[in-house]
């Protein structure tokens, strides 16, 4: 694999547009044409994608270190791959709520999204909160992976933000009920995600995950709810029951 080291620290940086040409040099030359049939089958989708393996994205990542102005000029270029490098080397503390709306809305797919979201986003919790009921109410045909973001950022800082209390979490279950009759598949997929990774944070925290999952179970209108309860449920349930054995 092609290598670009970050300058020592202290040392200047080469122009913005000379780093961007010498990444996407790099990501050219890791492109994997012959993957991406494979990779549409499983929803990984973009104009422009290269097939680029994730161990190479973050390889190139940790070369590249935090640089947030290359990160949104990876972003621009709207390269699936190169989307995922900019969520590798954004600075998540020099994130604004504008600029995390608009990685957001140039979204086209869910690794994109997930990725964003897990390794950026999530790292800036102070601004992620603030989002998520935000993207989870947006509910128009093109903003489904605005949504979705909500719900893998939810379940990002579930693993992340080991400082949030309970009751944040909690809190967010409202949410995730009003969320689960939407249809589109990634979107229920992040909202299952975030309800497992809800309940599997803490002690405290299952009981009313699996009890929000339950009344999901009985929703007769919505097709969506029951396959995320059923989901969930399948996950959570011999937590509780280890629990009480324990």
């Amino acid at each position: 694999m092609p290598t670009r080291r970050s300058p020592p620290p202290g040392a200047p940086r080469p122009p913005l547009d000379e780093q961007l040409r010498a990444a996407l040099a790099v990501l050219q030359a890791e492109a994997r044409p012959g993957e991406l049939a494979g990779m549409a089958h499983f929803g990984l989708r973009g104009d422009g994608r290269l097939g680029v393996a994730v161990p190479v994205l973050r390889r190139l990542g940790r070369q590249i270190g935090r640089d947030h102005a290359l990160a949104q000029a990876l972003w621009d270029t709207a390269i699936p791959d190169a989307q995922i490098l900019a969520a590798y080397v954004a600075e998540p503390t020099q994130f604004t709520a504008a600029q995390m709306d608009a990685w957001t809305r140039g979204m086209a797919s869910w690794d994109v999204c997930d990725q964003a979201c897990s390794n950026a986003f999530a790292r800036c919790p102070a601004l992620a909160w603030e989002r998520v009921p935000v993207w989870a109410a947006q509910q128009a045909e093109g903003a489904e992976f605005v949504r979705r973001a909500a719900f893998a950022l939810l379940a990002a800082l579930a693993v992340h933000d080991r400082a949030a209390p309970d009751e944040r979490f909690l809190a967010t279950l409202p949410l995730i009920e009003a969320a689960a009759s939407d249809e589109r598949n990634f979107v229920r997929k992040a909202v299952n995600w975030a309800l497992r990774q809800i309940g599997k944070r803490n002690a405290t925290l299952l009981g009313p995950a699996i009890t929000c999952a339950e009344r999901l179970r009985e929703r007769r209108d919505s097709r969506s709810a029951r396959w995320i309860a059923a989901d969930a449920l399948r996950e959570l349930r011999p937590r509780l029951d280890g629990a009480r054995l324990a």
